[in-house]
């Protein structure tokens, strides 16, 4: 199986910024993209920022864009997301995504981290 460790959540100023960090690790033979969505009370889940693994390619939610940045670490199969400016609408659960090739398997599953807190206060 694979894990998502999350970290670098918590309470921040409007204005502010915030850096997230998650991990993927465990039975991973390749990686199709990594993602950061969020969910607030009484909300669905919406995507934040995708990154695919073999080009690079981002996208953003338009809510986000211009703010947030997601990049890849140094660190095999970890992605951040850079957030500057940040609004009390930004105020959610963040979990971290990933679309994995698992050893044994052809095909991609997908799997979720716990969940950050990011509160903005206003």
């Amino acid at each position: 199986q694979v894990q998502l460790m999350e970290s670098g959540g918590g309470l921040v100023q409007a204005g502010g910024s915030l850096r997230l960090s998650c991990t993927a690790s465990g039975s991973i033979s390749r990686i199709n993209h990594m993602a950061w969505y969020r969910q607030a009370p009484g909300k669905q889940r919406d995507m934040v920022a995708t990154m695919v693994f073999d080009t690079g390619t981002t996208n953003y939610a338009l809510s986000v864009k211009g703010r947030f940045t997601i990049s890849r670490g140094n660190a095999e199969n970890t992605v951040y997301l850079e957030m500057n400016s940040l609004k009390s609408e930004d105020t959610a659960v963040y979990y971290c995504h990933a679309a994995v090739l698992t050893y044994g398997t052809d095909w991609f599953s997908r799997f979720w981290g716990q969940g950050t807190q990011v509160t903005v206060s206003s």
